[in-house]
């Protein structure tokens, strides 16, 4: 049974590091928090691909446990993205998108995935965002995460998605940029005061900081050696946390912390390889040694 629902983006991805290049590799939102999710539970995927999109990215997934019911397959080619990272490897200059079948997708949401009591949704139109919450029958928790292309052409939709659902996910620059100040605890306010009970801030390489009413908690980033690619980082956190809060079946702010801790660990080794090249191979021996790691940083 489907533990958590994750809306979003399945795509072709071509990627250009200081470190390695890839053309054409299964990737999108959905695909990296989807798979990071399903180290901790069973996860299910929203989105739609082309007539073009290959059979063995759905056996990729599905080898994942990973269930792609809800993936349409739509006339037309699958959304793709071409991108390329300097020496600043945290920056991505966006070559070419084409949205393509994207350019109709309406979430559709059926069966066992409208009971999911976890839902992520990937960084999408916040109009379709909220049109995916809308379907949802009851959620212990429903994430949403955002990009500042939708805060610059969708800024009233994006604090709608932060009003409704439980968490909206945002980077540093993002937090900035949607509530106008430079502030990044203060950014944490205004979420909390829009119907929210946490806060969670994200800092690239400088970790991520959750916020209650109660006080904040820091969570530094794996000190990595090698950075390879940072694509899909964001989401593969995203997935983690989710799918770590699903598998515990609750909320609470000590499992949150917890839940951000893997989200970190799974995060730092997608960096470590091209794409989902890390990602895929992850099991869940390398997470455990890794959060033990964790534990011994941030000890004092």
């Amino acid at each position: 049974m489907v533990k958590c629902v994750v809306v979003g983006t399945v795509a072709f991805d071509s990627i250009k590091t200081p470190f390695g290049s890839v053309e054409k590799t299964l990737g999108g939102s959905a695909t990296y928090a989807s798979i990071a999710a399903s180290l901790f539970s069973k996860p299910g995927i929203v989105s739609v691909v082309g007539k073009d999109f290959p059979e063995e990215g759905m056996k990729l997934l599905q080898g994942k446990g990973i269930d792609t019911k809800g993936i349409e397959k739509a006339e037309g080619k699958t959304f793709s993205w071409k991108g390329k990272y300097g020496l600043d490897i945290n920056v991505a200059k966006t070559l070419q998108t084409d949205l393509n079948v994207l350019l109709k997708f309406q979430p559709k949401l059926q069966g066992e995935y409208k009971k999911a009591e976890f839902l992520l949704l990937g960084n999408i139109d916040p109009e379709l965002q909220l049109k995916a919450l809308e379907q949802m029958k009851k959620t212990k928790l429903a994430i949403a995460d955002t990009m500042n292309y939708w805060i610059e052409n969708k800024r009233e939709k994006v604090l709608e998605v932060v009003e409704k659902a439980d968490i909206c996910l945002m980077n540093d620059a993002e937090a900035r940029q949607l509530f106008k100040t430079p502030n990044l605890v203060e950014a944490a306010k205004e979420i909390l005061k829009r119907n929210s009970d946490l806060a969670i801030i994200k800092k690239g390489e400088h970790g991520s900081l959750l916020c209650t009413e109660l006080g904040c908690f820091v969570a530094p980033a794996y000190p990595l050696e090698n950075v390879v690619d940072p694509t899909g980082c964001g989401d593969s956190f995203a997935g983690a946390l989710i799918g770590f809060l699903a598998r515990e079946g609750k909320v609470n702010e000590d499992l949150m912390r917890k839940a951000i801790i893997y989200g970190s660990v799974v995060a730092s080794f997608n960096a470590e390889g091209m794409a989902l090249e890390r990602l895929k191979e992850l099991g869940t021996d390398d997470i455990n040694k890794r959060f033990n790691e964790f534990k011994e940083i941030v000890r004092f």
